[in-house]
């Protein structure tokens, strides 16, 4: 198995096309341009030596950061190096005969699924026809029909951008007997009262809740995520599993404080949201592109006239270090669809001049 890839490796592309790589306009990655919180950046900064002592190895300081920006306890927290060791946890620990993955979605959910030995895997496919919302009642009545044990969704969903309320998520939950695994990784760029699915978790010890913090606290050097559960016997084991140390002490003091930076926080989704409806609406004004809805911090994008694939859209912007994401990888989507994120208004506007120069051809 080939490893995946996440959004463009800038020093590949620098070192291709002879870039500075400070210089490359990363639409790819889904990070947030504003970068990470100032506070945790001067708080590790102060106490870099710290690099010299082992982290504490019960994380009790970090913990009890995300318990209270998650209002989660303590003891229904774990952490991982990024969000893949705890997907591949909690797949572990299931083991399920048959699993099910909502598509479009990130290819790292069936990658992990195909590495156990005995697994089927579902395929539940949102329609492009329907902007890519969840039919609820189609996917409870897909999930029961299949019998299935796991199902994987991420909210907001990356490609797609849509999203599923807590109210979908509850009657999801009430009316299937699997468990569910939810990748909330962008959900900080939307409303987290309406759509983070968190706070079902005391009620439904099925449900298992990840997030990372590479997007939105724009950390993914770090390779800090945790997840939340009220699964006893899941946290027990995942516990037991974990090596001693695995979140470096670097990654730690950032996490203590940049939970806890509420202007940090309020100011990047608030820039955030005001890019995407900036992008959304310009985008809007190319007739040759059909712009689906989006809660996250990126948007999908579909080239209706046909004129151009997205291979030809990606080589013609990366030769002005503008790198896109090109979708024809993900399953259900064509050679026609392309993903770009938010960044800095400025290159923004350099993005949707360009792609109107494209399209003007």
């Amino acid at each position: 198995m080939t490893k995946n890839k996440h959004g463009a490796n800038l020093f590949e592309l620098a070192k291709k096309y002879n870039f500075n790589m400070e210089n490359i306009m990363d639409f790819s990655s889904n990070i947030n341009p504003f970068g990470a919180s100032p506070k945790a950046l001067e708080y590790v900064c102060s106490h870099i030596e710290n690099v010299s002592i082992y982290p504490d190895p019960e994380y009790k300081n970090l913990i009890n950061s995300i318990s209270l920006y998650c209002q989660v306890p303590a003891e229904n927290i774990l952490l991982g190096t990024g969000a893949t060791g705890l997907i591949s946890g909690f797949i572990n620990y299931i083991k399920p005969k048959n699993a099910m993955i909502i598509l479009p979605a990130y290819s790292e959910y069936e990658y992990e699924l195909n590495k156990l030995k005995s697994c089927n895997i579902f395929f539940h496919c949102l329609k492009k026809e329907n902007d890519f919302r969840i039919d609820i009642k189609k996917l409870i009545d897909d999930v029961n029909k299949n019998n299935i044990e796991l199902l994987i969704m991420c909210s907001p969903n990356n490609p797609t951008g849509s999203v599923s309320d807590i109210l979908c998520t509850s009657q999801l939950l009430s009316k299937t007997s699997c468990h569910v695994m939810i990748d909330e990784t962008y959900v900080e760029f939307t409303d987290i009262k309406k759509y983070s699915s968190i706070s079902l978790s005391h009620k439904y010890p099925k449900l298992f809740v990840i997030r990372s913090t590479s997007k939105f606290f724009a950390v993914p050097g770090i390779r800090l995520g945790y997840g939340i559960s009220s699964n006893k016997d899941f946290l027990k084991q995942y516990s037991l599993n974990s090596e001693l140390w695995q979140i470096n002490i670097i990654a730690s003091m950032m996490g203590e404080v940049m939970f806890t930076d509420t202007g940090f926080i309020n100011n990047t989704y608030n820039k955030i949201s005001y890019e995407r409806k900036y992008l959304i609406d310009s985008l809007s004004h190319i007739a040759q592109l059909k712009i689906y809805p989006s809660y996250g911090n990126f948007i999908l994008c579909e080239i209706t006239s046909k004129k151009l694939n997205s291979a030809e859209v990606y080589e013609k912007l990366i030769s002005k270090a503008a790198a896109i994401r090109n979708c024809s990888s993900f399953k259900t989507l064509d050679e026609y669809f392309f993903r770009i994120c938010v960044l800095k208004h400025e290159q923004n506007e350099f993005l949707i001049k360009n792609l109107k120069l494209i399209f003007d051809e």
